[in-house]
């Protein structure tokens, strides 16, 4: 019986990467994460754009904007893995390859087309925190261009990337 059970590999009970990081306890790791890098990429961008020169003070700046970056950037990341849910739920309605619904779980590069469809769920994210942080958390910012700067390079630097780590590295 240990020979049977040596080869045996049950897909079925293995989560994908991504979606662990929405499941307890690794949501609180992933909360923290995403907290500590949107700490970092508003303070870069603070420095970056010499927001100080626009009358901005670090200190209120970060305490104003933070929380709301913060829970605005995981809103959007979860869009993006909803997507990617629904491409999954899709598998039996248009009976896509069992293959492909795979690659985008476990290893987006094995398939090219996977890599396009994950990348478009990052996308999408990096959409919405963008849409969020320009419309909602920097609206009080007058220069639109400053806006846009600002809420660009958060969206492109915190989007969800970790959609593209394969996740079969966990099971070997």
């Amino acid at each position: 019986m240990g020979c049977f059970l040596k080869n045996v590999k049950l897909y079925n009970i293995i989560f994908p990467l991504w979606l662990l990081m929405f499941l307890p306890p690794l949501i609180i790791i992933t909360l923290l994460g995403n907290y500590l890098i949107d700490s970092l990429v508003l303070i870069d961008c603070f420095y970056g754009f010499k927001l100080a020169n626009n009358g901005f003070n670090l200190k209120e700046f970060y305490k104003k904007h933070i929380l709301k970056v913060w829970g605005f950037g995981f809103l959007a990341d979860f869009i993006g893995a909803v997507v990617i849910f629904i491409i999954n739920s899709l598998e039996g309605v248009f009976e896509l390859n069992w293959r492909f619904i795979n690659s985008i779980n476990f290893d987006p590069f094995e398939s090219m087309l996977a890599v396009i469809v994950v990348l478009i769920c990052i996308a999408i994210s990096g959409f919405f925190i963008y849409f969020f942080n320009y419309r909602y958390v920097f609206n009080k910012i007058e220069d639109k261009a400053q806006r846009h700067k600002l809420a660009l390079s958060i969206a492109l630097i915190t989007m969800p990337w970790t959609f593209l780590v394969p996740s079969k590295i966990m099971y070997r």
